[in-house]
């Protein structure tokens, strides 16, 4: 999430993390389709039974805690995929009574009986010793939390579907019931950890109850999301090396940064630079970012910062700060771009916030495509979330945004840093008020996948760069920083992908210009040409 003017520990479980990756195969038609996707099987018809046995089910075990032991052990499950079945052998284990049979005559079946008036022989079946007491207890517990989990994923799509219809009574009586249910599962973790952020976003919307964040937040937040988890580092990594190497046998060259948030991605390609073959270039960069909210000009206090380490590894340095609210409010000739100089554009997760349509004025992303591909850049590096939050119907992108982060939030437990691991949470949290919440120009984060991203470059005149086995190396080695074992890094077609086990989560690619007789002979519009203002100069 970047400075333009947004709105406002862990993972999920098993179940819930599984379905990020949605499987290939779909569900029966008879099978609900939403429970089919967290890996339960419930026939649509037999919701209304299951909702019913599950609340029986709660009641039995809160008004009779003794009789948890009575469970047997392979009678319970972590994941059952046949909730119906299930449920009813929870209750049927409940409803038997082991201890003693008695007679079919005796019209008094809840009678007391006393274990000492019985023969030694009666006894069949031991009770339990305590630590395998407890040991029940706990795995009923966690199965009645699993349970409570599923109702809030399939309440949320509910909810989703009533703000879509526009019955925002039915959905704000559903976000009051999922404030209850939440009472019943862990929320500093799992599930109800994302059910929760999810909730607390549809109330904004409901209830519109929308804050703004300011810049100053957001770049500290981001702060945190950077050091918290390989995500951004990976976007760091793998841009600057495709960079490095675009920059080869240059000897002037010129960075632009649509985002330069503390300029945390730069130290690195400062020092790589300094050891190339043949002595460092003089490096130009300029960073774009928000005005400072107190009046500092924090954009030349990153430039100075990054000047005294260019200065100690004995590379020349110029660096060159443009304060814009909104990426789109950038000009090309503010970025003073000379034509002896070798180009690269920088985009890490700021794209998409081009993508929101205005019909009083030119598509943002058209213009900066445009502009873009007039500078004539050695290598255009984009990095954006592999999600598809820009889908025009809001069940749609609501389901796809629940899938994505609670696949996010399933990374993040797995990484052992704090407290940025709770603040990086925050970030997410901010990400994904704005995809629920927003509408029109407030909503900012329009998210979309590798696939779209390739057809829209393509057409404004830019053809991929193949990025190399070193980008691919140095993001594995990356990984390495992380005991995670579930992150994974894959080669998609040229383009690299961080993701978590099967689910891809942000994708890198780099770009250059394709010449015009290639993009005509392609049938390609190559963006707006103004020729009468000439670009590289102020």
């Amino acid at each position: 999430m970047g400075p333009y003017g947004s709105t406002v520990c862990s993972g999920v479980s098993s179940s819930a993390s599984s379905s990020s990756s949605s499987s290939v195969t779909k569900p029966p038609a008879e099978i609900d389709g939403y429970l089919a996707d967290a890996g339960y099987k419930v026939r649509s018809s037999d919701l209304r039974h299951v909702a019913q046995r599950l609340e029986r089910l709660e009641t039995v075990m809160v008004n009779s805690p003794n009789d948890l032991s009575q469970l047997a052990s392979d009678a319970v499950l972590y994941n059952p995929s046949d909730l119906a079945t299930w449920v009813d052998s929870l209750l049927s284990e409940f409803n038997h009574q082991p201890l003693i049979s008695l007679p079919s005559d005796l019209d008094f079946p809840d009678a007391i009986i006393n274990p000492t008036d019985l023969p030694n022989d009666t006894w069949t079946e031991p009770l339990p010793p305590p630590q395998q007491h407890q040991q029940h207890q706990l795995t009923v517990v966690t199965a009645m939390e699993e349970d409570s989990g599923i109702r809030l994923v399939h309440l949320l799509v509910t909810c989703a579907e009533s703000v879509q219809r526009g019955d925002l009574a039915l959905a704000g009586s559903l976000i009051e019931n999922m404030q209850t249910l939440l009472t019943r599962v862990n929320t500093s973790c799992g599930i109800g950890k994302v059910a929760g952020y999810f909730i607390d976003a549809l109330s904004r919307r409901i209830f519109s109850h929308q804050g703004v964040a300011s810049a100053h937040e957001n770049e500290l937040l981001y702060h945190y999301f950077y050091e918290a988890c390989p995500y951004l580092k990976f976007a760091h990594f793998t841009a600057n090396q495709a960079i490095l190497e675009a920059f080869q046998g240059h000897d002037c060259v010129h960075v632009i940064d649509f985002n330069l948030m503390h300029g945390l991605q730069w130290p690195a390609l400062i020092q790589a630079l300094a050891l190339r073959p043949g002595g460092p270039p003089l490096l130009r960069l300029t960073g774009i970012g928000p005005p400072s909210p107190d009046g500092r000009d924090s954009l030349r206090e990153i430039g100075l910062r990054l000047a005294e380490l260019a200065r100690s590894v004995n590379v020349r340095f110029a660096f060159r700060g443009v304060a814009a609210s909104r990426l789109e409010d950038v000009k090309p000739w503010m970025l003073q771009v000379s034509p002896k100089e070798a180009v690269a554009v920088n985009s890490i997760m700021q794209l998409h916030r081009l993508l929101g349509s205005d019909p009083n004025r030119n598509s943002p992303i058209e213009m900066m495509l445009g502009w873009i591909r007039n500078l004539n850049p050695k290598i255009v590096t984009v990095v954006e979330q592999e999600a598809d939050h820009n889908k025009t119907g809001f069940l749609d992108r609501f389901t796809e945004a629940l899938y994505y982060y609670s696949t996010m939030f399933d990374s993040l437990e797995a990484c052992a840093m704090q407290p940025e691991k709770a603040l990086a949470e925050m970030y997410i949290q901010r990400e994904i008020c704005n995809v629920v919440c927003c509408e029109g120009a407030a909503r900012v984060e329009r998210h979309e996948p590798l696939g779209k991203w390739r057809a829209r470059l393509g057409q404004a005149g830019f053809r991929p760069l193949h990025l190399g086995s070193n980008a691919f190396k140095q993001a594995s080695m990356l990984l390495t920083l992380f005991s995670a074992e579930g992150y994974r890094v894959e080669e998609n077609d040229g383009c690299l992908t961080l993701g978590w086990h099967s689910r891809p989560l942000i994708a890198a690619s780099a770009w250059q210009v394709m010449p015009t007789a290639e993009a005509t002979t392609a049938n390609q519009p190559v963006g707006v040409i103004n020729q009468n203002n000439n670009a590289n100069h102020v």
